[in-house]
């Protein structure tokens, strides 16, 4: 898919990218440096953060900080370092998240609160973090990686779904408060992404109803009206659109991806 972006879209932004080495964040990060934002990109891997410093189109606009979410005191560092390195930040891409759960009886506790306690609690700390900032610019924009399992719920998907469901209402109670401030919060609500992450959710539901990966993959994209699964550059097109001046009356929106498998 080509660039389809102005190079001054986001230009003067500082876009702060979580997540940014998976498949969304990873795509999102060298959109966002086409678009001519500053941008500071963190995860768990250090080296695949180079790896994407090294693929963007403008390499020197990207500063890159390892960090864990869930730990307040890299919470803390990431920000004062990103700060320093390209100044205020003016968006935030809550990308970071992890997959995983299972039937309702098979749920453990440890299961349930690792994917609380990175896919919500730690995106509402940053986002409070960030928020107190941005309140000083007067502006900005937010944009929460939510899921079609944070609209309506599906079956063996108990754990990601709720935490999917809690990031949507976080999203749209915050965009309440939010816009007095001039800041814009929006979610994104994809279906299958052709990511690591997507693909192991097709893999997970072939294994528990007895079916190959390519057995499922199928049966996914004849559920989608589309017939294909989304691409992650199609989900950071629609990230980069929220967080430029072109949707500048978006507010507390859902954005569904869906290929059509979710018309409401």
């Amino acid at each position: 898919m080509s660039f389809l972006f102005h190079e001054n879209t986001l230009k003067d932004q500082h876009i702060l990218i979580t997540g940014a080495t998976g498949g969304i964040g990873y795509e999102t990060a060298k959109t966002a440096v086409q678009a001519g934002a500053k941008v500071t990109i963190t995860g768990r891997n250090e080296e695949k953060l180079n790896q994407l410093k090294a693929e963007c189109q403008d390499p020197s606009s990207v500063f890159l900080h390892k960090a864990d979410l869930t730990k307040t005191e890299d919470r803390e560092q990431l920000l004062f370092a990103a700060r320093k390195q390209h100044g205020p930040i003016t968006g935030l891409v809550n990308s970071a998240g992890i997959g995983g759960g299972d039937l309702v009886e098979k749920l453990t506790e440890e299961d349930m609160r690792k994917i609380m306690e990175l896919n919500y609690f730690s995106l509402v700390q940053l986002s409070q973090d960030v928020y107190n900032q941005m309140k000083g610019l007067k502006g900005g924009a937010i944009v929460n990686i939510s899921s079609l399992s944070g609209l309506r719920g599906t079956h063996g998907n108990i754990a990601y779904s709720a935490s999917k469901f809690a990031v949507t209402g976080f999203t749209q109670a915050f965009a309440h408060e939010a816009i007095e401030e001039n800041i814009r919060v929006n979610a994104i609500c994809p279906g299958y992404v052709d990511t690591e992450m997507g693909r192991n959710a097709i893999k997970s539901k072939g294994e528990r109803e007895g079916r190959s990966y390519e057995d499922q993959l199928e049966i996914a994209k004849d559920s989608i009206p589309s017939g294909r699964l989304t691409s992650p550059v199609e989900v950071a097109n629609t990230i980069v659109y929220l967080l430029s001046d072109a949707a500048a009356n978006i507010v507390g929106e859902s954005v569904k991806i869906s290929g059509g498998s979710v018309m409401r």
